[in-house]
């Protein structure tokens, strides 16, 4: 007999349109087993989660850049296939503050956690972060946001060069665009040509301390708030190896304790009142050794699966279980877990595990979406080695000047010629 309550489905919900988004597939997987019936409203072209058994069916998904009302008609055409009431489960940002902005207009088709509309959006925004951080008391990166590029280059003279940049609102970055999320700014050149594309980014500018990296250094904390605000499931992991490297997602990751990272994260939960899934990024300090908050997301993480405990409880099981009113097992931490993505730590992939460890892709019970990942990921790879080498033959080539290049010839030129 299954924990949950099999007789309410689950909709995942995403607007992101990354086909290697493994927590979405995670999700399906978690909930699937348990016997629960997942929809899932993303994109599913070329996607290998659509591949999984244990997708019920696949719904279009609002554009890139939804706006809450977009969103919110694409859900009532999902919940009328459906039928009845379903837990919502937003898998991005974007999907997490548009259903807490409207969490009341989708009652009663969809259950979500008792969070005031304005804190997801609040705590996603990574400029409103460091005003949370600091009345909160939460170790935070000294964060400047430039009114202007000659404030821009004048951060780079009070935090120091490098420097790291991000847009306080990345879900707004326009798709196709070049715009990073984060990146590392090593001149003042550079600030200043950041700022200058702010009204393309959709966002503010901030400009943060860095916080060099460092072994044992990048931890990250799962967790779900229930409806009295304690801190259940999850737990604390580091992050012993990244994608890109330095700065990026969570390719190796290993359950360990850490009692002052789980501290700060309930105190932080506390002080807010946030209710529902949690995922906080963390870096240490190498001088201080204090940690301090770089990311703080509304919703799963992608790696949630590494904090699966001995009863089978993670923070998707504990947000279905605690809207449909049922109690969360106590299960015991499985600490040494390891979680591993498989295309980008392919030889992690490959070593002894003695503390255990779950693949982002593969799983015995679920083949298909393993083997569709390997194939468009080899389409990917080689796509992008394609077009490398296609910049390197242009940068490399001669310069022509094109004939149709050459001024045009007036009248009277034509006929002295």
């Amino acid at each position: 007999m299954s924990l949950l309550d099999t007789r309410v489905p689950a909709v995942l919900l995403r607007t992101d349109r990354n086909p290697f988004h493994h927590g979405t597939l995670g999700a399906v997987r978690s909930l699937g087993r348990a016997g629960v019936e997942v929809h899932v409203v993303a994109d599913s072209a070329g996607s290998p989660v659509h591949r999984s058994r244990f997708v019920r069916r696949m719904h279009p998904p609002p554009p890139p850049g939804a706006s809450p009302g977009e969103i919110s008609a694409v859900l009532r055409c999902v919940a009328e296939r459906i039928g009845r009431p379903a837990v919502l489960i937003p898998m991005d940002d974007a999907t997490a503050i548009a259903s807490a902005r409207m969490r009341e207009k989708l009652a009663p088709s969809y259950l979500l956690p008792p969070l005031p509309g304005e804190l997801a959006e609040r705590v996603a925004d990574k400029a409103e972060l460091a005003a949370v951080c600091a009345s909160a008391d939460i170790p935070h990166p000294v964060t400047l946001v430039p009114d202007s590029p000659a404030e821009a280059a004048d951060a780079a003279t009070r935090l120091g060069l490098p420097m790291v940049a991000k847009w306080s609102r990345p879900w707004l970055l326009p798709t196709g665009s070049d715009l990073r999320s984060t990146v590392l700014v090593h001149s003042v050149r550079q600030a200043r040509e950041l700022h200058a594309r702010t009204e393309e980014a959709g966002s503010r500018l901030l400009l943060q301390a860095y916080l060099p990296p460092g072994e044992d250094r990048d931890w990250f904390f799962h967790g779900y708030a229930d409806r009295s605000g304690t801190v259940r499931a999850g737990g604390p992991g580091r992050k012993q190896l990244s994608w890109p490297r330095g700065a990026g997602l969570t390719a190796v990751g290993c359950w360990t304790p850490n009692p002052q990272v789980q501290a700060l994260a309930e105190r932080l939960t506390d002080e807010l009142g946030y209710r529902g899934v949690l995922d906080l990024d963390f870096r240490r300090c190498g001088t201080t050794g204090r940690y301090h908050l770089l990311d703080f997301n509304p919703r799963p993480g992608a790696q949630f699966r590494l904090f699966a405990d001995s009863a089978g409880l993670d923070v998707v099981r504990a947000l279905h279980l605690d809207l449909t009113g049922r109690s969360l097992p106590d299960g015991t931490p499985l600490a040494g877990r390891a979680f591993v993505v498989e295309n980008y730590a392919p030889l992690a992939a490959l070593r002894p595990a003695p503390g255990g460890r779950e693949l982002a892709w593969y799983a015995r019970d679920d083949r298909v979406p393993g083997w569709a990942m390997w194939a468009l990921w080899c389409r990917h790879v080689s796509r992008r080695l394609r077009e490398r080498l296609g910049a390197k033959k242009t940068a490399s080539a001669p310069l022509l000047i094109p004939r149709a290049a050459s001024p045009a010839l007036t009248d009277n030129e034509k006929a002295s010629n």
